[in-house]
């Protein structure tokens, strides 16, 4: 494990940081009832990664195009359509998941939908951070447009919100969020670091401020758990955060029936 952390600073460091940037997204995606979207999205980018794979380049690079090509889509529909954001999600994501399960096959398709152990260089490591930067001063920025475009649409088009680009830069943060997680934490189970905290944070907190403090714990507390017990016990990492995530969950219900 020692050597794990020696050898692999920019993985666990960059994973830690995914992790913040997913417990502050999930408070928000929990008030605009897209938390369940989470795990439909991070499967749009399936088809991209086995593309990527095919064409030999970095497989992030064909995961954050497919990432976007179904966010721009997605909104676009939502926008001329009037559909639910949920629904256009299931359609778009059911697609991508029968496009990448033909593209890609074998381990890579495990190491896809799983996450695995990889090197991450500095650059990656840079990179990364500066996402996780931007996402964050974003929700925070916009976090009063954000919360009145949820609790009254019409109060905030009138006090000069455009709801359709907020929309837009909100599932924008969503994908590249997810896009974050998927080394670590595959396509199948990226989602769940969004929904699985924000659940946590929705049963302990009384505030707005509250679910986005406890999301980030859980989440941070889920990751370096989930990822050393996972190099100690040599287990698949997705699964074994998500298994921490959800117990932290089971405890946070327990809690809440005792108060």
């Amino acid at each position: 494990m020692i050597t794990f952390i020696i050898n692999n600073p920019y993985y666990i460091l960059l994973a830690l940081s995914t992790a913040v940037v997913a417990g502050v997204l999930g408070a928000f995606a929990v008030m605009r009832r897209m938390a369940l979207a989470s795990d439909p999205i991070s499967h749009i980018a399936l088809p991209g990664l086995g593309l990527a794979l095919i064409l030999g380049i970095n497989p992030l690079v064909g995961a954050a195009a497919t990432l976007l090509v179904g966010a721009i889509l997605i909104w676009s529909f939502e926008k001329r359509t009037g559909i639910a954001t949920e629904t256009l999600i299931g359609v778009v994501f059911s697609l991508a998941l029968a496009v990448g399960s033909m593209v890609t096959s074998g381990e890579e398709l495990i190491d896809a939908l799983l996450g695995n152990y990889s090197n991450v260089s500095q650059t990656e490591f840079f990179f990364g951070l500066a996402v996780v930067i931007a996402i964050l001063v974003f929700l925070f920025a916009k976090r009063q447009e954000l919360t009145l475009a949820i609790l009254s649409p019409e109060l905030a088009k009138t006090s000069g919100i455009s709801i359709d680009r907020l929309n837009l830069y909100f599932l924008l943060a969503f994908v590249a969020t997810i896009l974050l997680g998927l080394r670590f934490m595959g396509v199948l189970l990226m989602g769940s670091l969004i929904i699985i905290p924000a659940a946590v944070a929705k049963n302990l907190a009384r505030s707005m401020s509250g679910m986005i403090s406890i999301g980030v714990i859980v989440a941070i507390i889920s990751v370096i758990v989930g990822l050393f017990s996972a190099i100690y016990l040599h287990l698949a990492i997705g699964p074994t955060i998500v298994t921490v995530s959800a117990l932290i969950f089971i405890l946070s219900l327990i809690k809440k029936q005792s108060d």
